[in-house]
C-alpha cells in the first residue's frame, strides 16, 4: 500500500512538472477530471475533447493519440511517443525533467 501511494504521489509530481513546463498551473495535476482537461488542452489545443476519453473502447485510442500529441507538443519524435505509450512510467518523468520546451499542440 505504501509503495502504491508513493507511486501516485510521484505521478502527480511528474504531471505537475509537465503542466508547469506547458504554462499551465501545476496544481491542476491534483484535481480529478480537471487534470485530464488540462492534459488535453496541452496536447489537443481543446480541453473539452477529454470527454472522448469517457467513451468505452474509444478512450484507448484517444489515450494513444494523446501520448503521440504530447510527445509532439514538446518537440519529441515517434520513438519517444512509442515510449510514452508502452513505458509511460519511465518516459513521463523523462519528459518532466529534461530540457525540452513546450512548442504547443501540433496539427
Amino acid at each position: 500500500w505504501i509503495i502504491y501511494m508513493a507511486l501516485i504521489v510521484f505521478y502527480i509530481f511528474v504531471m505537475w512538472k509537465i503542466f508547469v513546463k506547458a504554462g499551465e498551473p501545476g496544481w491542476a495535476s491534483i484535481v480529478p477530471f480537471y487534470n485530464t482537461y488540462v492534459l488535453f488542452k496541452i496536447t489537443w489545443g481543446n480541453g473539452w475533447l477529454f470527454l472522448l476519453s469517457l467513451i468505452p473502447f474509444v478512450n484507448f485510442v484517444i489515450l494513444i493519440i494523446t501520448y503521440v500529441k504530447l510527445a509532439q507538443a514538446f518537440g519529441k519524435g515517434g520513438g519517444f511517443a512509442a515510449g510514452l505509450i508502452f513505458l509511460s512510467f519511465i518516459f513521463l518523468p523523462i519528459l518532466a525533467f529534461d530540457s525540452s520546451d513546450y512548442i504547443g499542440p501540433q496539427n
